[in-house]
């Protein structure tokens, strides 16, 4: 039987139960609000950390969804307050929402910390703010249960599925190459978002639900219910009675995250199809929980989890909205059960194994067999070399098989503006066997680590045909994006990284099956390089940026603060409230 808080035990009691001046300060600003006593009194008090804003696409029914999740609370007897957080909208916000993930973070963990919530609700989706809040919520300890925003509906133009920024780089090429019409552009342009909630494809904000749900901090298969789908509304008044009910049973997230939930978040991501940035944000989330989660592990398991989701990009044709009425995350889950620890704890109070009996899929081309997977080549694969001696990471089941082992000339670019101007100018001495390489678009490069990783193909060799080519980066790249890409390059070149030692003519070898990526530039002429490489001055004086710059950690490390790892010191604890 599992044993429930005592009234004194709330979190809350701290603020409004004393008979003091300080506890009727309190409990008189809660009545200035509208509140009477026996409102939020004796009872557990529920923060909505609520990421909505009217810049947030991904988002914009999350002022509608807060009331869902209110009534669950008001029905299982808690008060529910919302509390905006920081909206970290990935279209948006510059130069990459990437630079702000950890200020979510430390804003979550402190709101928690400083409030009288008993519990929350963690309302996120749009990519960078599922790790944000997650990271935050662990670090401040409180029960809490994450509502995803949900993908938005699949997109249409004349007769054709468009799906999120896959269907816009395919047809941006297409378009410098001359066969897409300014007037078909346009109706692309408003026929590929038609609905609020986020990617519709298996992108980052796709991926990183799915991670929170698989980790068993959703309530099940919440993660691909479809944003405006009127089970999304009952998903989210069902979340504020269950978060109620986990407040009682002091259900925190030290009892559900731990490493086999971790593993099983690592499992499910490769089975997905995942984005690359699962592999910097899970690692974040997972040292937040004291869990030493490495590059190496994701290489392993994405050696042996089949891809069993044929979602976009990493599938060929279906979408998210395919993916839900296939059966959805507890569907595929129960498909790859063999792969997955079932006796991991979730915040419905059950263990994984129980959440999945029942579940079953519905179209056996969406949601395929482990027998039969998407793809004979993994999901992830993480390289090492003497470009990466940290680690890089690629798709490979997104990238053309015949890259998979590649031989070429560099084609060197130390900024953006200077890669744009090459790529788009048609007299570039380039061929299909180049590979484009852009550094300075790391952590601290970027700045802030952008989405810049999959290089656009030259306009020239678009205009021949070609649709595919070996690009290297320290860089990210959305997870919307396909390609022959080694991204996430560590250490990265600003600081002095091997990236920064290469130069264009220099021969790279890419040998993915012996998950390898080298400069074919022998050892004397690179010690002479390094002797000359001067570091490049700092990019802010001031302000986040300053404090990124500082203490972000490298790709391979998850991109946290150092000093927010749960290795640097112990949190702060409850606050005087005196």
């Amino acid at each position: 039987m599992v044993r429930r808080k005592s009234l004194a035990e709330l979190r809350s009691a701290r603020w409004f139960a004393p008979d003091d001046l300080r506890s009727f300060g309190h409990r008189s600003r809660m009545m200035q609000l509208g509140y009477s006593e026996a409102e939020f009194r004796d009872r557990p008090v529920i923060g909505i950390l609520n990421t909505w804003s009217e810049l947030n696409t991904c988002h914009s029914h999350f002022h509608k969804r807060a009331r869902d999740v209110k009534r669950g609370v008001l029905s299982a007897g808690g008060l529910g307050l919302e509390l905006p957080a920081l909206s970290l909208d990935e279209s948006f916000l510059k130069p990459t929402s990437m630079l702000y993930r950890n200020m979510l973070a430390m804003e979550t963990e402190e709101m928690i910390r400083a409030h009288p919530l008993d519990g929350v609700v963690l309302m996120g989706g749009c990519d960078k703010t599922t790790p944000g809040l997650v990271m935050g919520a662990l670090s401040a300890g409180v029960p809490m249960i994450f509502l995803p925003a949900g993908p938005m509906l699949r997109g249409h133009f004349a007769g054709k599925i468009l799906g999120s920024g896959s269907d816009a780089w395919k047809y941006w090429d297409e378009r410098r190459a001359g066969n897409v019409s300014e007037a078909e552009w346009q109706g692309i342009q408003g026929g590929i978002a038609r609905s609020a909630g986020t990617c519709m494809t298996m992108g980052t904000a796709s991926t990183m639900t799915a991670i929170a749900d698989a980790l068993g901090l959703s309530l099940p298969g919440a993660s691909s219910i479809p944003a405006v789908d009127s089970a999304h509304q009952r998903m989210g008044a069902d979340s504020g009675r269950r978060i109620v009910d986990m407040v009682w049973e002091d259900l925190t997230p030290e009892r559900v995250v731990t490493p086999a939930s971790v593993r099983n978040a690592v499992v499910v991501s490769l089975a997905i199809g995942c984005s690359s940035n699962a592999v910097v944000h899970l690692i974040a989330m997972a040292r937040r929980a004291g869990v030493p989660l490495t590059l190496d592990d994701f290489d392993k398991l994405g050696r042996e989890v089949p891809l069993v989701a044929n979602v976009r990009p990493a599938g060929s044709r279906y979408l998210m909205e395919d993916f839900h009425q296939a059966g959805g995350l507890r569907a595929l889950m129960k498909r790859i059960e063999a792969h997955l620890d079932t006796g991991c704890l979730t915040v419905t109070g059950r263990t994984l194994g129980e959440n999945l009996v029942g579940a079953e899929v519905y179209d056996d081309e969406v949601i395929r067999h482990p027998e039969n997977p998407v793809s004979g080549a993994s999901s992830l694969a993480v390289l090492r070399g003497n470009l990466c001696p940290d680690g890089a990471v690629v798709k490979p089941a997104a990238c053309d098989p015949t890259l998979h082992l590649h031989e070429g000339p560099a084609l060197v670019f130390d900024s953006y503006p200077e890669m744009k101007r090459a790529v788009d100018d048609e007299s570039l001495k380039v061929t299909p066997g180049h590979v484009l390489v852009l550094r300075n678009a790391g952590p601290l490069g970027g700045p802030g680590f952008p989405e810049w990783g999959m290089l656009p193909i030259p306009t020239v060799l678009v205009k021949q045909g070609v649709r595919d080519m070996l690009r290297l980066s320290d860089a990210r790249m959305s997870g919307t994006s396909y390609g022959a890409c080694v991204l996430h390059i560590a250490p990265e070149s600003h600081v002095g990284g091997p990236l920064a030692l290469l130069r264009t003519g220099d021969i790279v070898r890419f040998d993915l099956p012996n998950r390898r990526l080298d400069m074919l530039v022998d050892a004397a002429e690179l010690a002479r390089r390094r002797a000359e490489w001067v570091a490049p001055p700092p990019r802010f004086e001031r302000g986040n940026g300053h404090l990124f710059a500082r203490h972000v950690t490298q790709a391979d490390k998850g991109c946290d603060f150092d000093f927010l790892e749960t290795r640097f010191g112990r949190a702060a604890g409850e606050p005087d409230i005196f």
